[in-house]
């Protein structure tokens, strides 16, 4: 069996009518020949020439679909490819797969729910004046900022259990702007705390409070947009 490293592995990608490998459990097999393959990217969300390992344990299907396909070789010291984590984490996660993939996905939409909602609460507190609405969006923004913490280190964790810590541009898009979100809904927050009528009046504080509110919103759809992309990545004409 010919030995692949997960370099060489990369060129069997399907494009410009290259084979279609994958690999799973350190075996390497050619899945050029099924539908769901041919472009090089099964169910627009997982590439070929890659060790979709932990992918593969998480479908729908069983994972004796690839015996009907060729095994070709094997990668190249595919252990070194695990990151070393402690027994107990090792134990839970070969009990529950899920651990492996679901935690970021589950806990990140909870973060992007508050953090819209404490802009659109506050929008309806300037446009009716009615100041229930402002109070909600507080307790919306100590929301996302309590969730956003939850999420940003269940991403930490997806990165480091599923992309070996790899830099990617996606990763680091994230994490840049992942802070910047934090801290300035920890401002807004703080700011709130020590001035419950900063909305009463319109003045430069006010305005500044509200650029900050209202950054929220881009900010998290930012983060959201690249998170997507690493899940379903964009299709290129």
């Amino acid at each position: 069996m010919k030995e692949y490293s997960l370099q060489e592995l990369q060129e069997y990608n399907g494009k410009d009518g290259k084979p279609v490998y994958i690999a799973h459990l350190g075996n390497v097999y050619d899945v050029s020949d099924s539908k769901l393959w041919k472009t090089g990217l099964h169910m627009k969300r997982h590439p070929a020439g890659k060790d979709l390992t932990a992918d593969i344990q998480a479908a729908p299907h069983n994972t004796d679909v690839l015996e009907r396909y060729p095994r070709v070789g094997v990668v190249a010291q595919a252990h070194a490819m695990e990151p070393k984590m402690p027994p107990l984490l090792s134990d839970l996660i070969s009990r529950f797969p899920m651990l492996r993939r679901h935690p970021h996905p589950m806990t990140v939409h909870f973060p992007i729910v508050f953090f819209i909602s404490t802009t659109l609460f506050n929008i309806l507190y300037l446009l009716t004046g009615i100041k229930s609405f402002e109070t909600t969006a507080l307790h919306c923004l100590a929301g996302g900022i309590l969730f956003g913490v939850v999420a940003m280190s269940t991403g930490f964790y997806t990165w480091w259990i599923n992309y070996l810590s790899q830099t990617m541009r996606a990763v680091v898009i994230k994490r840049r702007v992942g802070l910047l979100l934090l801290g300035s809904a920890i401002v807004v927050f703080i700011w709130r705390m020590m001035s419950p009528g900063v909305l009463d009046r319109m003045s430069l504080g006010a305005a500044v409070y509200l650029l900050l509110v209202f950054s929220l919103f881009p900010l998290v759809s930012i983060m959201g947009w690249f998170g997507a992309s690493l899940t379903f990545p964009a299709e290129k004409e």
